[in-house]
Formats: structure tokens, C-alpha cells, sequence
């Protein structure tokens, strides 16, 4: 099995800590603090008490039949991450690394979004416990996703809109990793996904680790077997670290990460990081990146503000070069389409990141008749995603 708790800060050739001096000792603090709290029963106990009453798991495993049989599949279980707290994943490892701040002292959190859907979950965490909270955002994802901008000043937390216009989620975490150097004595930095410097892909791979462990289990005692196939969408990376942690030791069981092909990678206009990038440095960490030849950060586009990113976490690039995982991308429009489908089959409306999992279920299922179970993470809800949707012919 390939571990998610690394002692070197590398899986493989991949992570590393590729950051100013001024950060060094500031992520050496909080390596130390994560390894010394993560192993404290109590920790852990209030970790999963708070999961429990505050962010509503465990999440139920849910079997589409409508949905399964207008794509082929006899089984076709959805994780729904999307019934949590805040309508979505990410306010696992929101818990998780709060309660960290407060063991370290740290009064004020900063965070990067790109969906919106890490902000609120920070903003909520952070209201909870009564913490300062700032969350920068991209200028394109703070008006396209305004919906949960309002719900995160709504939570109390300051949201700051990062410049130039078409600014996204790469611009969002440059900003916050500035505010973190400049304030990093008093500041804690919560970053929403397995990206970044070590220890942030380890940390965030640990607390989301919780939605595998369900849905192993949930899935054995629904069906008596472990799933065929895993299936999840990728950004940076949190959701299917999530879901694919409790399987990465079982050889019979295909994983597939799913990026955002936009509209095709033919026209550059994509996100796919695995597939169509490189090797290279960002933010901090070593891994597959959307590069162009000179070694400079290529542009994105994807419908999904939530995998509208150019890197990848360090994991999924070490399980892409040794085979675990199988990499497959999916258009603006199947994504869309999925999106619908599962709206009006299953009166569950996925946001456009789960949608673009969703969507390859179909592809899937067309080209492995003998797997009868398939698991998707449907890491969100899709209240966010409505007016991208209506206006989709305007994008």
C-alpha cells in the first residue's frame, strides 16, 4: 500500500518543500505538530466527534439504479460526500486542521477557494470555533460562484477577490501563501487541498482519508464485494485521495482519477494536469503540472471552478507513474450532460466536479462489460453551480 503518511515528504520523486527560507521553520512546526497530534487518541476522538455532530458523517452510500441503467452498470454506488455540512468533502480536513491551529495557538486562519465550496467550509469552521478567517478567491471564481462568496461573508469571514480578472485558484493560493509569510507567527494557512508544500498533501490526505474508510466498508456490506472500479474526479486532488486511500492496497480494484478536458485538449483550453502536463515545481511541491515549454504555468479552463487548477498533488503523480491509478478526462459538455442525468434520474443534483466522475461512468461501463460494481465520490452538491449551468452557452 502506498502509505499517505510520509516521513520524508516525498512519494517517490514527487513533493518536497520548494518554498521561501521565511517558510522553512513555519512548515517544520507544523510537520511536528501534525505527527505529534494525529497519533493522541483524543485527538482523534475529537476529530470524529466533530465529523459526527458537526459535519454530519458518516455520509450514507447511496445506489443509483435509475442512473445505472441508462448507463449500463448493474451497480453503481455514489459516496455522498455532497450531504455533509456545507455541501461537500472539504469540511473534513477544515476539522481536522483547525483543531491543529488551536494546538499551535494560531488565532487566524487564511485559505484560498476556487468553487467556494473550501471557503465556506473554513468560514463555518472557523465561526464555530471563533476564529479570524480571510479566503482569498479569484476574480473569474468570485464572480462566477457568488452564490457561496455571500455565504462566506454571510459566516463572517473576509473574502478577498484576487486580481486580474481572469484569476483562478493558482492565483487564489499565491495570495494566501504572501499573507501566510508576511503573518506567519499569529496566522495558521488551511489549505483545502493535497497540493502545496509537505506536510499540506500528507495532513489533508490523512483527514479526508475518512471518506475511503466508509465507503470500503459501506460497499462490502451492501454488496458483499469490494466495488470494480473507484472512480472520482481530480483538481488538485483531496476528493480522490479521499475515497481512493482505503483501496490503493487492493490490486482488483481499478482506480480512475477524472480531470476536466474543457473543451478538448486539442484546443489547450483544458485542465488536465496528468494527463497533459509535466513535471515542474508549483506552489511549493513537485508534481504534474500544465507547463509550456519554457517551464512557465499554463493557462486553464474547465466549467468546474473546482478543477479549474494547472498542478496536481504529489500522490496522485507518484500513483500515475507506478500504474495505480488510471487517468481519463471528460469535456465541458459530457460533464454537463452527466450533470443533467443525474439531476432528472436520480433527483440528486451533483456539482460539475463530481459530474465530470459521473460522466465517465458511461464511458466505462460501455468498455468493461464484465465489472458489474462501480463507486463514484460525489464529492458535492450543485447548488453552487446553477447559473453556470443556465448560462452555459454564454461560456
Amino acid at each position: 500500500m502506498t502509505s499517505i503518511i510520509t516521513r520524508t515528504g516525498k512519494y517517490g520523486k514527487y513533493g518536497g518543500q520548494f518554498v521561501p527560507e521565511t517558510l522553512i521553520q513555519a512548515l517544520k512546526e507544523l510537520e511536528n505538530q501534525f505527527n505529534r497530534w494525529y497519533k493522541e487518541k483524543k485527538f482523534r476522538e475529537e476529530f470524529h466527534q466533530h465529523l459526527k455532530e458537526f459535519a454530519g458523517r458518516p455520509t450514507p452510500l447511496y445506489e443509483a439504479t435509475r442512473l445505472a441503467r441508462k448507463y449500463g452498470i448493474k451497480h453503481l454506488l455514489l459516496k455522498r460526500e455532497d450531504l455533509c455540512h456545507t455541501g461537500a468533502h472539504k469540511i473534513n480536513n477544515c476539522i481536522g486542521q483547525v483543531l491543529l491551529a488551536q494546538k499551535m495557538n494560531k488565532k487566524r486562519i487564511v485559505a484560498e477557494t476556487g468553487a467556494g465550496q473550501h471557503g465556506v467550509a473554513v468560514a463555518s469552521v472557523c465561526a464555530k470555533f471563533g476564529l479570524e478567517c480571510v479566503i482569498y478567491m479569484g476574480k473569474n471564481d468570485y464572480q462566477r460562484q457568488n452564490q457561496n462568496v455571500q455565504r462566506m461573508h454571510l459566516l463572517g469571514a473576509k473574502v478577498v477577490a484576487v486580481h486580474p480578472e481572469e484569476a483562478t485558484l493558482k492565483e487564489a493560493i499565491n495570495e494566501a501563501i504572501r499573507d501566510w509569510v508576511t503573518n506567519v507567527d499569529d496566522t495558521f494557512y488551511l489549505l483545502g487541498s493535497v497540493v502545496g508544500p509537505h506536510p499540506y498533501p500528507m495532513m489533508v490526505s490523512y483527514f479526508q482519508s475518512v471518506i475511503g474508510m466508509e465507503a470500503r466498508r459501506q460497499a462490502k456490506l451492501r454488496t458483499g464485494k469490494n466495488p470494480d472500479a473507484v472512480i472520482a474526479c481530480v483538481g488538485g486532488g483531496s476528493n480522490s485521495i479521499g475515497i481512493f486511500s482505503a483501496f490503493l492496497n487492493l490490486k482488483n480494484v481499478r482506480l480512475y482519477a477524472v480531470e476536466a478536458g474543457g473543451r478538448g485538449h486539442n484546443t489547450g483550453e483544458h485542465a488536465a494536469s496528468l494527463l497533459s502536463g509535466s513535471p515542474g515545481i508549483l506552489h511549493g511541491s513537485y508534481s504534474y503540472l500544465l507547463q509550456d515549454k519554457y517551464g512557465q504555468v499554463a493557462s486553464t479552463h474547465s466549467i468546474s471552478a473546482g478543477l479549474d487548477y494547472p498542478g496536481v498533488g504529489p500522490l496522485l503523480s507518484h500513483l500515475k507513474d507506478t500504474k495505480r491509478i488510471e487517468c481519463v478526462s471528460v469535456s465541458d459538455r459530457e460533464a454537463l450532460q452527466a450533470f443533467h442525468d443525474t439531476s432528472t434520474l436520480e433527483g440528486i443534483i451533483p456539482a460539475l466536479e463530481p459530474a465530470h466522475a459521473l460522466a465517465f461512468v458511461k464511458t466505462f461501463a460501455g468498455s468493461n462489460k464484465n465489472y458489474s460494481t462501480i463507486l463514484v465520490n460525489l464529492s458535492g452538491r450543485g447548488d453552487k453551480d446553477i447559473d453556470i449551468v443556465t448560462n452555459y452557452k454564454n461560456i
